[in-house]
């Protein structure tokens, strides 16, 4: 095998890789942290241009499915309460449990992030990453879940990565974290 063959090879056997995680990802549903129905969902047709990481600033963050569903319970009864959103902010929630649970889900718009709310996927990593980044496992399975959303359709393939903070005045998603998305594709300074 030459080395344009071999170069070939490997790269194939990386993408191969990248798509089995992705199909591999397991997605907590709603009703396993008992979600109550949204109030009149947003539906989004087409594949969005965004994905708009965010922490969800809990300083000890999770790491037992129990703790993490009530964390995420916790979020949803703050934003449909004191803040009046249609249900929890975010799309996607990605945990310390080494899961990732259904928010709102694929499709639907969010409340995460202004002005990107109808052309973004919001996912939240359960934590606060100001000063440490999240386990690789998490890293992983955010990796996984954008990777999973361009293979639906729901995500375009040139998508845009921003951290909260670039969408906003806010230090969300935490330093540590903001500097570990900046080394994945598709961030880009705005």
């Amino acid at each position: 095998m030459n080395t344009s063959t071999a170069i070939k090879f490997v790269a194939a056997l990386a993408l191969c890789s990248i798509a089995l995680s992705a199909d591999a990802l397991q997605i907590e549903p709603r009703s396993s942290w008992g979600a109550v129905a949204a109030r009149s969902p947003s539906r989004i047709s087409g594949a969005v241009d965004y994905v708009i990481i965010h922490h969800s600033d809990n300083p000890n963050g999770c790491s037992t499915s129990d703790q993490c569903k009530r964390m995420i319970k916790n979020i949803q009864t703050d934003h449909k309460g004191r803040r009046n959103f249609s249900d929890i902010g975010y799309n996607f929630i990605v945990a310390g449990d080494g899961k990732v649970y259904e928010g709102r889900g694929f499709g639907l718009q969010g409340s995460h992030a202004p002005n990107y709310n109808r052309k973004s996927i919001g996912i939240v990593f359960i934590g606060n990453f100001q000063n440490n980044a999240p386990s690789a496992q998490m890293l992983q399975n955010a990796k996984d879940l954008i990777e999973l959303a361009k293979q639906r359709g729901f995500l375009k393939d040139n998508y845009t990565l921003f951290g909260h903070r670039q969408t906003k005045a806010t230090s969300c998603p935490g330093d540590a974290l903001f500097n570990q998305i900046k080394t994945w594709p598709h961030w880009r300074q705005n």
